[in-house]
């Protein structure tokens, strides 16, 4: 168990990169108005698996820790980890699916690197908000805004 959460905890650099990575690439296509370079695409790609493989081993660690989770004495990283990661997470690797989706069905190539900026980007941001970052306490989620 404690590989499977240093391995979670080292990709989430991974994950964020390549998701941010993606956002830009796409974000600057969009603006710019031209197609999609193979590179460009192979980056959402990655960052969509990426964002799956991690939503496995958190998954994982989820079931594993259960105990720890649901104990009444559970602390606030606990709650964090049980409720507003879980569920942030979900969530923006969802829309992050959902934008690869639809970009793949838009017949024009500025519609397609428009869905991917506007979905890699708001999961992005639900990642950045629920990530648990070593220099805090609990995670950004609880004193960040």
């Amino acid at each position: 168990m404690d590989f499977l959460s240093f391995l979670h905890s080292l990709m989430r650099y991974g994950v964020l990169l390549t998701v941010l990575f993606a956002f830009l690439f796409n974000l600057r296509g969009w603006l710019m108005d031209r197609p999609i370079l193979t590179g460009e695409r192979m980056v959402t790609i990655l960052a969509m698996v990426l964002c799956h493989v991690q939503l496995v081993i958190g998954g994982l660690l989820y079931v594993l820790n259960w105990g720890a989770l649901s104990s009444p004495d559970a602390g606030p990283l606990q709650h964090f980890v049980k409720y507003e990661h879980l569920g942030s997470m979900l969530i923006a690797i969802i829309l992050i699916t959902l934008g690869r989706s639809l970009s793949k069905r838009a017949k024009d190539e500025r519609a397609k690197q428009m869905r991917v900026a506007i979905f890699y980007g708001i999961g992005l941001l639900l990642m950045l908000w629920a990530t648990p970052w070593p220099f805090t306490e609990v995670g950004m989620g609880l004193g960040w805004l």
